[in-house]
This record gives structure tokens, sequence and C-alpha cells, in this order.
């Protein structure tokens, strides 16, 4: 009978010690293995928290499915800062540049609603506005205008 096991390690950087080796311990697999497996597929969050699931078989053989983190924490670790406005409309704690909005987007993009990197981008701008970002030095708010207006379909929209 396979076991589950649920972590969340920090993006590229997870080790055989808590909280993986304690639980993988008592299974047939090869821990420091596994631990390598997790940081090859978690090293584009660097760092950041990432929720990993592993599937551990009776034989040793085991499989790995990388969530991903909050939209929050991307932007936060993108960002630099470690807690948002408290005042999100008035009081700005971070900037981001367009092309960091994309690469969020693109990261969170199976996890969205959204269909295209365009709409997954509106979406971690409207995150942004909760946090109180700024995007491109600008109202976070008035980036997604800009946005709907078809401004950066160069960057946002695949072709």
């Amino acid at each position: 009978m396979a076991d589950t096991i649920e972590v969340l390690v920090p993006g590229g950087e997870a080790n055989p010690g808590p909280p993986l080796g304690p639980e993988l311990g008592p299974t047939p697999v090869n821990v420091q293995e596994v631990v390598n497996d997790i940081n090859d597929q978690t090293e584009a969050f660097d760092g950041t928290e990432v929720p990993v699931t592993i599937t551990v078989e009776d034989d040793g053989s085991y499989d790995i499915e990388v969530g991903v983190p909050p939209t929050a924490a991307l932007v936060k670790d993108e960002a630099g800062f470690e807690t948002g406005s408290g005042e999100p409309q008035e009081d700005f704690v971070a900037d981001l540049s367009v092309e960091q909005i994309k690469k969020i987007a693109e990261q969170k993009k199976p996890d969205l609603l959204a269909y295209d990197t365009k709409n997954a981008a509106k979406e971690v701008v409207g995150t942004c506005t909760s946090l109180g970002v700024t995007i491109e030095g600008e109202n976070p708010r008035e980036f997604k205008e800009r946005v709907d207006d078809g401004e950066y379909d160069d960057m946002l929209v695949e072709s």
C-alpha cells in the first residue's frame, strides 16, 4: 500500500533533515535520491516554500508532485519583502517590472483560472493590489487597465 507524504520545502533547498528525513526514513526509498529529485523539480522557486506530495510504493518507487506556492508568496519573493502594506491603496511596499509580473504569471498559470499569460498576469496584478505593490511605478489598478487596453500585449500575449 502506498504512503503519501505532504510537506512544505524551500524551493531547490530541500535536505534530508526535517521535515523530509523523519517522514521518508521509515519508507523503503533512498532519502537522498528523493531530496535530489525534489530539489531538481523545485529549483525555479528558489527558496520559496513549495508544497510537495511524495507517494511512496512498497517496492521503493516513488512519485513526486510539486505544487505552486501561493501568488502572494511568489510576489513577496520576487519583490524582496516580507509583509504587505497595511494600507495597500496608499502605502506601497515594493515595485515590480512587467517582466517580473510575467514570470510570476507563468509560474502560477497551471493553478489559476486564467487560460493565457495575459489573464494570469491580471490575476497576479490583483494580488499586487492587495499587497501594496506597484508595477513599473504605477498603481496596480491603473496598470491592469492598461493591460486590458492591450498596451502590454507584445509582452503578455503568446503568439
